[in-house]
């Protein structure tokens, strides 16, 4: 039944810098903790892996590795959904929302079969990587096992992305916190063995997090049909150029499917240097590597409100409102980023201690995040910035600079010093550390010259 409740009219421009604070942390707070809870979910799979075995934390890591540039690719080309959206809302048009939403819907679905065909050659690209024979199939296996949640977490990422677009950001939170005590729960069950489960290691911790993915996507959808007005969102109902709203999509996601599959790609080439080193070396810079990306899902939460934020500003025409968005943003994510950065370098034996038991690995993973520390600022702001790069809109040359920071300045240095001069896990997240900072100091300068004209709706 069509509701008719629950209606929000368009954010008025912010006056203050209070007023800026406030609505950005009021919509980067439930995303904060939505993203993180993604993350969480790795998290806990990392750590509870990790106690049955450095192998099996190994096949999970490299899975995990393969897998991320496929999650993040599609993210980046449905991100064309929070933009259109938010974007709508701006200008006084929400009925034009449900579209965005329903063609997203569309793309998403076919990205999620598309991925899932793909997965099924984990053992092939990994073994093809100069993996050990035992390494690929463990982690081919697991990654099969990954693929088949790969079409309901890009449909939840397109139902998520609509409903903050509207300014409505609490219910993914909500149903990622429930997603994630299902999620240790059938991990107790499926990577020990328990309640007469096979003890599936890796590959079970890649089954739990299937069926979590399955259940998120359908609670997200279902609140949205239910509690979200049908009319004045354009839920129901045709379409008005439906293909037309398919291009913008994808004319804003092609670049940023392409920007994120650069980054995250490179980030995965990280992982599988460490993986030629050896299981132990994979193992420990795995720990350190999702810590890191932990920390990056608060960051994302702020780079969501300023997508939002400097994209409500596009559709009101308000260019001040576009800089103060934008920067707004980025200095509330450089104090979050920073306190995670302190407690990273104070503490990573403690941290490292949720993650394993094992002394070779942990040997690995202290040093490791000690030096990750020093990436968590320049990488939790660039993100920040991209961010409000694709609320105004501005995308390609973004994506250029993501290509310099990572492909041309990390990759290259992290095989360098992490391979060919031995340094290992450590060296490795040295290059991180450079081509971060590479990649904030190219994206601040090209929002500040985004930000300094005038920009249009996408």
């Amino acid at each position: 039944m069509t509701t008719h409740h629950l209606t929000t009219a368009a954010p008025a421009a912010a006056d203050t810098l209070g007023a800026h604070i406030r609505r950005t942390l009021g919509l980067a707070l439930p995303v904060m903790v939505a993203r993180a809870g993604i993350l969480v979910l790795v998290a806990v799979d990392t750590a509870m892996t990790g106690h049955a075995g450095a192998v099996e934390l190994a096949y999970y890591g490299l899975a995990m590795a393969t897998q991320m540039p496929m999650l993040l690719v599609a993210i980046g080309l449905l991100m064309g959904t929070v933009v259109l959206t938010a974007q709508a809302e701006g200008a006084g048009v929400p009925a034009e929302c449900g579209g965005v939403w329903r063609v997203a819907l569309a793309h998403a679905a076919v990205f999620g079969v598309v991925f899932m065909a793909a997965s099924q050659a984990g053992e092939w690209f990994l073994g093809f990587t100069g993996q050990a024979p035992d390494l690929a199939r463990g982690g081919g296996r697991t990654l099969v096992m990954f693929g088949w949640s790969l079409p309901a977490m890009f449909l939840y990422v397109a139902t998520s992305f609509f409903l903050e677009g509207i300014n409505r950001p609490l219910p993914g939170m909500v149903v990622m916190l429930i997603a994630n005590l299902l999620n240790a729960g059938l991990n107790w069950v499926f990577i020990f063995g328990n309640l007469g489960a096979p003890a599936m290691g890796a590959e079970g911790a890649a089954l739990g997090t299937t069926l979590v993915r399955w259940f998120m996507f359908i609670a997200l959808a279902g609140y949205a049909l239910a509690r979200v007005d049908h009319r004045h969102y354009g839920i129901r109902g045709a379409i008005a150029d439906a293909r037309g709203v398919g291009r913008r999509l994808r004319r804003i996601g092609y670049p940023m499917g392409l920007s994120h599959g650069m980054e995250s790609s490179a980030f995965a080439a990280m992982t599988l240097f460490a993986g030629l080193i050896g299981v132990v070396e994979v193992a420990g810079y795995q720990v350190a590597m999702n810590l890191v990306a932990l920390a990056f899902m608060c960051a994302i939460g702020f780079s969501t409100a300023a997508s939002v934020r400097v994209g409500n500003a596009v559709g009101r025409r308000d260019h001040p409102g576009v800089r103060s968005a934008g920067w707004v943003a980025a200095g509330l994510a450089s104090l979050v980023m920073a306190t995670f950065a302190t407690a990273y370098f104070l503490i990573p034996d403690l941290l490292t201690a949720v993650y394993t038991g094992e002394a070779a690995v942990a040997a690995v993973a202290i040093p490791t995040i000690a030096v990750a520390a020093f990436a968590l600022v320049p990488d939790g702001v660039q993100g920040v910035l991209m961010g409000a790069l694709r609320g105004a809109g501005d995308v390609w040359p973004a994506t250029a600079l993501y290509f310099v920071s990572f492909w041309l300045v990390m990759v290259p240095l992290g095989y360098v010093l992490g391979v060919g001069l031995e340094g290992g896990a450590p060296a490795l997240m040295t290059a991180v550390v450079v081509g971060s900072i590479v990649a904030v100091v190219s994206l601040a300068a090209r929002f500040h010259a985004v930000s300094a004209r005038a920009v249009a709706r996408a």
